[in-house]
């Protein structure tokens, strides 16, 4: 909780200094890293309800969701990348404090290396999110979902989502 109130408090600060330019802030210590941490996280949220929170404030290309090694259960704090770094910075100003299925949550800047035995983990979160619909890539692709024939077909619960001035 007071590392929570302590990136609140130096966001404040910089707000309140009026420092604008992205080189004087403390983000800029971080420009290089694209992960950010987690942490505080209901044990039951799965890698689909972190991608699906963080996905709206850039697009995710790797996740961490760290699980007891024995049970397979979330230990409660996850990393995650993000295609843009400058996406790690509008995630930890708006989502640190925030408050996800009931829990507050801590996110912030991470110098996160994933580990090579990491393999089997990553094979598996890519067949559970692709039994989900839910696809991890580089261009933005929401409205739509991969079939058999690896083509993209709109969802059909997605109308609202789609310009209806465009031609289809």
């Amino acid at each position: 909780m007071n590392q929570i109130k302590a990136i609140e408090r130096v966001n404040e600060t910089e707000l309140s200094q009026g420092i604008l330019d992205y080189d004087q802030s403390w983000h800029y210590e971080y420009r290089n890293q694209a992960y950010i941490f987690i942490g505080g996280l209901h044990k039951e949220l799965t890698e689909a309800d972190v991608l699906t929170v963080f996905s709206q404030y850039g697009v995710p290309v790797d996740l961490k969701l760290v699980r007891d090694r024995e049970h397979g259960e979330s230990r409660g704090f996850a990393y995650l990348k993000y295609e843009d770094q400058r996406s790690t910075v509008l995630a930890v100003d708006n989502l640190n404090g925030a408050t996800i299925a009931g829990r507050r949550i801590k996110v912030d800047h991470a110098l996160y290396e994933p580990r090579d035995d990491d393999w089997e983990y990553r094979e598996a979160v890519k067949e559970e999110l692709n039994n989900d619909k839910i696809v991890i890539t580089s261009e933005r692709q929401l409205p739509y979902q991969k079939n058999d024939k690896d083509q993209w077909n709109r969802n059909q619960e997605d109308d609202e989502l789609v310009d209806p001035m465009s031609r289809q």
